[in-house]
């Protein structure tokens, strides 16, 4: 093929009318760009006040805005492809059939993570509390991404994934800083009731970690088998709770055995009757 300079005039027009529309949209790209460059940074810096006002724990608020910032950085790269002509809709495809088998792949870590992601957030604990879950009773030593670490009262660690405390049941034991000490006392049916329950309240009356501006509660509870049980609600601060507790059941045994009221225990009395003899 000849080339000659009509042919590369020619070319030469050519190339111009089609790099002047190209030249105004990558231009016009690059300015949308960088305005979405100073959009994510105003974004990142609300969500971070956001989640600093929440007091959300360090590790999570750094995780949550990195995935955020990245997510915007794809969005942003994506809008500029697609202004400079280059075709996304395939490229999205691929991105989205990735992440569905990466998902499913990771189905059990994904539910734990969002629910630490939960239990973070909105904080139904926190490091230090004491909580009852999955029939485990211990005090929250870490709260990680994906599982949460108890240290029970006899010094065991439990490791339970966020996924379950996060859909189950938690009870937060000291949340509320006080609790009333739950306790049963039986006497005997012939004991005078008046004289226990005066006893007992002596004894909680003289204990400095009983809370004085809560009621003492001290009922009949029940008529059991083979005693009258009488439930008494003092309340106390919560780390006091175990301190009463047993305490108390040392201290009354003692004070009812000198002033002659009995703790029956469960008696069977066994009739044998002899066959008569032919």
């Amino acid at each position: 093929m000849e080339i000659n300079a009509e042919t590369v005039v020619n070319y030469a027009q050519e190339l111009v009318e089609k790099a002047i529309p190209f030249g105004g949209q990558l231009l016009l790209a690059i300015i949308v760009y960088f305005i979405g460059n100073f959009i994510i940074k105003k974004i990142l810096g609300l969500v971070g006040l956001g989640l600093t006002k929440k007091k959300v724990e360090v590790t999570l608020h750094q995780f949550l805005l990195s995935i955020l910032g990245t997510l915007l950085k794809a969005i942003q790269i994506i809008i500029f492809a697609s202004m400079i002509g280059i075709q996304t809709a395939s490229f999205i495809a691929i991105l989205g059939a990735a992440g569905l088998a990466v998902g499913l792949a990771l189905q059990g870590s994904l539910a734990n993570f969002a629910g630490g992601v939960l239990i973070l957030l909105f904080r139904p604990f926190k490091n230090g509390d004491a909580i009852k879950a999955q029939g485990f009773v211990g005090s929250v030593e870490e709260i990680q991404i994906f599982n949460t670490i108890l240290k029970t009262f006899d010094n065991q660690r439990i490791i339970i994934p966020n996924a379950l405390l996060s859909n189950g049941c938690v009870t937060n034991i000291n949340v509320n800083g006080t609790r009333r000490v739950d306790m049963v006392f039986g006497i005997g049916y012939d004991d005078d009731i008046t004289k226990a329950k005066s006893i007992i309240r002596t004894l909680l009356e003289a204990d400095e970690r009983v809370l004085k501006d809560q009621p003492i509660d001290i009922w009949v509870g029940e008529h059991g088998d083979s005693s009258i049980n009488l439930f008494v609600r003092p309340w106390s601060n919560s780390a006091d709770y175990w301190g009463i507790y047993f305490e108390m059941m040392e201290k009354v045994k003692a004070e009812f055995d000198k002033e002659g009221i009995s703790i029956p225990f469960p008696q069977r009395d066994v009739h044998i009757h002899q066959a008569p003899s032919a």
